[in-house]
């Protein structure tokens, strides 16, 4: 057989492989999808609005240099998000019921991205907030400026932010896209789902997991190699992944989770001001001012009541 004849056979054998109905099907081909490129190019206009001067010299009108910049990311996003609304009701057929089609994509994604910018000033309020953050939680960090340009906690969390805000808009795709791409640059994983707090710092970061579900409250701090993940993945009739419901911790205010420690389970509440040390396996909720140590026999749980307020371990 020539190469030639190989080929039209093989192309041949490919055609069935790749479903051509309108559902997301595994086998269909990824046409009219946003553009990876696109998203990340929106992502990047938006970071350097929250934080300018990190890629754009200082101009000389900070207000135009705004409204040239958002728009910029909405021309990006408007029509990736077009893009995207028809894969909410793609899949299960709940997932149908629960997001009938949208007559008028281009309308719905213009409101939608309207929305989103109305939220960019709130961003930038609690980004300030895990500036100061990483600022304060590392004395290796001599100014804030370092933090801004160095520190890849920041940078997940920037991107997390700007990410969640469409996840809560019911953006499909786009969040996963950003949050993903980011995850790949700093080694950092933070589902659009999880809902964090002010003041949030990541020290060295690499290996964190962040699931979906997650609630995370203020002034919290992780180390690197953390894992907030699922205990379990409950399983409706057909034996599917049950979605949208309570898998990951809730880790209360003023928490500190030391390196590689994993934390499991939508019932397990982190109270607030706890620590947890390092290397810490848990899948049991604790009291506020808990102190989580590993003991030979598992894991060690110590209150501030009983132990004062030093860390002890």
């Amino acid at each position: 057989m020539t190469m030639n004849e190989q080929i039209q056979k093989t192309a041949l054998e490919l055609i069935p492989l790749y479903a051509q109905e309108e559902a997301d099907l595994p086998d269909r081909p990824l046409w009219q999808h946003p553009e990876i490129e696109q998203v990340t190019e929106a992502l990047r206009i938006l970071s350097d609005v929250l934080f300018p001067g990190r890629h754009i010299p200082e101009p000389a009108d900070f207000q135009n240099f705004f409204v040239h910049q958002l728009e910029n990311a909405v021309e990006f996003l408007q029509v990736e998000t077009e893009k995207a609304l028809p894969f909410r009701w793609m899949g299960a057929a709940d997932l149908h019921e629960k997001n009938p089609p949208i007559d008028n994509l281009r309308e719905a994604s213009v409101e939608i991205i309207n929305q989103f910018i109305s939220t960019i000033p709130a961003l930038r309020k609690l980004l300030i907030e895990d500036v100061k953050a990483a600022y304060q939680g590392d004395p290796a960090a001599l100014s804030y400026a370092e933090v801004k340009l160095a520190y890849p906690g920041l940078v997940a969390i920037t991107s997390h932010r700007i990410a969640h805000e469409l996840y809560t808009l019911d953006v499909p795709l786009i969040p996963r896209m950003m949050n993903e791409w980011t995850h790949s640059r700093t080694g950092i994983d933070i589902h659009p789902g999880a809902t964090i707090g002010k003041g949030f710092f990541i020290d060295h970061g690499t290996g964190v997991v962040i699931g979906e579900t997650c609630h995370i409250g203020n002034n919290v701090k992780l180390y690197q190699g953390v894992t907030l993940g699922a205990k379990s993945f409950p399983l409706d009739e057909h034996g599917r992944p049950i979605k949208h419901i309570q898998r990951h911790p809730t880790v209360e205010d003023g928490v500190i989770v030391y390196a590689n420690s994993t934390i499991l389970g939508g019932n397990t509440v982190i109270g607030k001001g706890t620590v947890v040390a390092g290397n810490v396996f848990l899948m049991q909720s604790t009291p506020p001012g808990s102190r989580v140590t590993r003991a030979e026999d598992g894991v060690m749980v110590r209150t501030k009541a009983v132990f004062g307020h030093g860390l002890g371990i």
